[in-house]
């Protein structure tokens, strides 16, 4: 009972250029999920975006009120100028108590983030330490294909002692 020897159908370059396609396709998912978070991302960005803007809006009719009650100021009476001054400090610690609320918003979001790049990293990493271990592996695979290959040859030739 004699078996033949499989021969392969293909060379090493087909070879390679499937094994590089199998890779291309590996990191355009991960392209595709990065992609995906980093919209995901900039929608966030985006709604924080609006929320800035509709600050702004508050902060100029906040002034242009602070304007205006200070013409309303000019003209009343000094017993008026306490109660005026008053309500002027309150504004203002609202104002600070709101920008405070924002930074540690700001600073929580930013945490947030570094994370998420953290962990998209990592996952990378991960992906580059089983592509290293699946080239090892393919390496020793076409070594012992080659030196098959050879013992066939050699086999067939006769150049084997018998």
């Amino acid at each position: 009972m004699t078996t033949t020897p499989t021969t392969l159908t293909y060379s090493l370059e087909e070879f390679l250029s499937r094994f590089e396609q199998k890779i291309d396709r590996q990191f355009a998912e991960v392209n595709q999920k990065i992609d995906r978070q980093f919209a995901e991302v900039n929608q966030k960005l985006e709604k924080m975006d609006s929320r800035f803007d509709k600050i702004e809006d508050r902060l100029t009719k906040l002034e242009i009120g602070q304007e205006r009650l200070s013409g309303e100021i000019r003209a009343l009476d000094e017993k008026l100028s306490g109660e005026i001054k008053a309500l002027d400090e309150k504004l203002t610690g609202e104002i600070k108590a709101l920008d405070q609320k924002l930074s540690g918003e700001i600073r929580a979001l930013d945490e947030k983030f570094i994370g998420e790049i953290k962990t998209l990293s990592e996952k990378v990493s991960g992906i580059d330490k089983r592509l290293d271990n699946q080239e090892f592996i393919n390496r020793g695979i076409l070594v012992s294909v080659i030196i098959a290959l050879m013992g066939g040859a050699a086999k067939l030739f006769d150049i084997l002692p018998k």
